[in-house]
Parts: C-alpha cells; structure tokens; sequence
C-alpha cells in the first residue's frame, strides 16, 4: 500500500463533473471490471465502529427492474437506461443492536479481536448505543445504520467520478411498497434489512442544461 498521491484539480473536476443523471445512454455499459471497483469503494468505506451494516444488491434483471417502477418513482427512466442499478440496504435492529450475534461476528471473526477487546469494545458500544447516541428504538437503530451507508453511497459515487462514469442517487421511493417487494420478490429478510437508498450508475445520455451550482463556500463553512 502506498501513499496516494491523486492531482488535487482532477479530484475537483471529477465533482464538478458528476451530476445527477437523470437518464443514461443505454447502449454504453460499465465493464465488469467498472462495476466491481465502484462496489470495492463501498467495501473499503468506513462505518461507526467498523461494523459495515450494509448490504447491497445490483439489479440487472429486466423483470425486477420492472417491478422496482411501481414503488420508485424517481426510478423508471433510469431503471430503463443505467448500465448498472443498485440498492443500498440498511441493517435493522436485529443486526446491529449491541447484544446481536451479528456484532458479535464482526468483533470475533472478521476484526478477529482477542476475548478481552470483545469484552471491552462491546461495553463501550453498548454505552454508544444506549447513552451518548440514545439509540434506544427499532428505528433509531435503522436510522443510525442508514447514515453509514451514505458514506458507501458518496464513496461509489465520487469513484464512478473519478473514472468517467456517472451516476444517481435516489431516494423517490415509497419505502413500505419497496420492502414488501423486497421481500417478495428479491428473497430479503426485511425483519433485518431495509431499503436505504437507489443507485443508478452508466453513462450519460446528454450533458446537464443547467451548470453546477452551489451557495459560496463561505455561506457552509465557519472558522473559529
């Protein structure tokens, strides 16, 4: 692993650059190669305590894109057009809450800690929960895991930047609508996941009308 050493301009043109496309070419597909490193930036994105509560599935089949058209309605231009379109999940209570054997699993297996930081790191994340983020609901611990994977989110998004490719966030969803076909249909256990966002990632099919804009930098941002 080395330093990065990136053009500080090509990362700005890269933002300037993405914008949210809201129809893509569909004759111009991300590789394979494209498309996994995108999802590589999501593995590699941090989250609260490292415990990933995330999961996500890239819908190529046409029919389950048909059936993601009634319940998104933000979606059906870009399910028609995008190269690739993802669903970001989000881990439920179940999954994430302090004594649940998916943490447990993070903490043993894969950040392979010894018993006594187990027993260490799962008090201080079980005071996270119930004391200083007052986590203390079913969904306040969905909320919670849903922030984490817009860290992932922003990740693919600038890296699909970065290399050309465009991309859309979506949140025109009825999420109700969208778990139930979720459960029905893509075969997830939505007692543990639920939708967070839509994706949708390809190439653009026109340049945006508008140019880019944003308030001064000095309006979001204060020195002290």
């Amino acid at each position: 692993m080395k330093t990065p050493s990136i053009n500080k301009e090509e990362v700005l043109n890269a933002f300037n650059y993405r914008h949210a496309t809201k129809e893509f070419d569909p004759s111009k597909k991300l590789s394979d190669a494209d498309i996994n490193f995108i999802l590589q930036t999501a593995n590699l994105s941090p989250s609260s305590f490292g415990f990933e509560p995330w999961h996500f599935i890239v819908v190529q089949d046409k029919e389950l894109r048909e059936l993601l058209k009634p319940v998104a309605w933000g979606a059906p231009v870009k399910l028609d057009t995008a190269s690739h379109f993802i669903l970001g999940l989000a881990m439920k209570a179940p999954m994430v809450k302090h004594d649940a054997s998916y943490i447990e699993h993070m903490m043993k297996e894969v950040k392979q800690m010894p018993a006594e930081v187990v027993e260490v790191y799962s008090k201080f994340y079980r005071e996270f929960q119930e004391r200083d983020f007052d986590l203390d609901t079913d969904k306040k611990l969905f909320d919670w895991s849903s922030k984490q994977t817009y860290i992932a989110l922003g990740n693919m998004m600038t890296a699909a930047a970065l290399t050309g490719i465009d991309s859309c966030p979506i949140e025109g969803f009825h999420i109700e609508k969208t778990e139930a076909l979720l459960r029905e249909k893509f075969e997830v256990d939505t007692d543990k996941y639920g939708i967070s966002f839509m994706a949708a990632f390809g190439y653009r099919k026109a340049d945006p009308e508008f140019p880019k804009s944003r308030r001064p930098i000095e309006d979001i941002v204060t020195w002290k």
